[in-house]
């Protein structure tokens, strides 16, 4: 085989395993903007395809690196080549082998913007060394939206309570954190609170807090709280004064009139009765 045979054979072959990594094989999901609240966390869904069919997780590296510098990782499996101000705070929760690259960032810092990029990378099995053979996803990038201060619950509630029947109010607050998620609390006791906790898609999360309680007198124009506590430590809170209708209770005008109107019948029957006693005497 003469040297031009071999080298024509060898840029086949590149073409060949450069085209299992290019842009028209591999996709990637990514949110492109997401909430991050300073001080809590913020988890971004990420997902990616082959064309090829999945690929083990052994064969593939997952990383995070800045828009602007492929170089500039902020999630990386050696730690050493992760950037120094997001050590210990980037962890990735999806297993690439099912195709999920989603990254979570703890200890969310005010000039944690990014964009953030997911690149994956080919490694040998032997001896987990990558190849050269890696695509960098920048055209699917997330930003996060910098949070300074907490968001406030939403309260949902009937305008008026009645006294000695059931009321129900719920709390809710939009979080990006599933992973830590924020805790609802009321001021007012009672063991009756059901919670929910649902994905309402593209990173955000709500979490619900249904509080079912007997209104008694006491509570008329009683200021009733809910107070979101989040990752971190920031809280914020919602009040509203609750109103209590009483049952009108008509015994007091019932009852006289039922007597006056009985008493009168038992008077007009009297006077019939001796009436016509009185006419049959004469």
């Amino acid at each position: 085989m003469d040297n031009e045979t071999k080298f024509m054979i060898t840029c086949m072959l590149f073409t060949a395993i450069c085209s299992s990594v290019s842009s028209d094989e591999w996709k990637a999901t990514v949110v492109k903007s997401i909430d991050a609240l300073v001080t809590s966390c913020v988890v971004v869904p990420c997902s990616f395809s082959h064309t090829g069919g999945n690929l083990p997780s052994s064969r593939l590296r997952g990383i995070w690196h800045e828009k602007d510098d492929k170089k500039s990782n902020i999630y990386h499996e050696d730690y050493t080549l992760i950037k120094d101000s997001f050590k210990e705070r980037t962890q990735m929760l999806g297993r690439l082998g099912q195709n999920n690259c989603t990254l979570e960032i703890t200890g969310v810092k005010d000039h944690d913007n990014g964009p953030f990029c997911f690149q994956v990378e080919l490694v040998r099995t032997e001896n987990n060394d990558p190849t050269k053979y890696k695509f960098s996803f920048v055209e699917d990038c997330v930003e996060l939206n910098m949070l300074t201060e907490p968001p406030k619950p939403a309260v949902i509630k009937p305008k008026t309570a009645t006294l000695g029947e059931p009321y129900t109010v719920t709390c809710s607050v939009i979080h990006t954190c599933p992973t830590h998620v924020p805790k609802l609390s009321w001021n007012l006791d009672s063991t009756n609170i059901i919670v929910h906790h649902k994905d309402i898609k593209h990173g955000n999360w709500e979490m619900q807090s249904i509080l079912t309680f007997i209104p008694e007198e006491k509570d008329d124009n009683r200021e009733i709280t809910c107070t979101a506590e989040f990752n971190g430590g920031l809280k914020s809170s919602e009040t509203f004064t609750l109103h209590v209708k009483r049952i009108e209770n008509y015994n007091h005008i019932i009852i006289p009139a039922v007597v006056g109107i009985g008493t009168a019948l038992l008077f007009g029957i009297f006077c019939i009765f001796m009436a016509k006693k009185y006419k049959g005497r004469h």
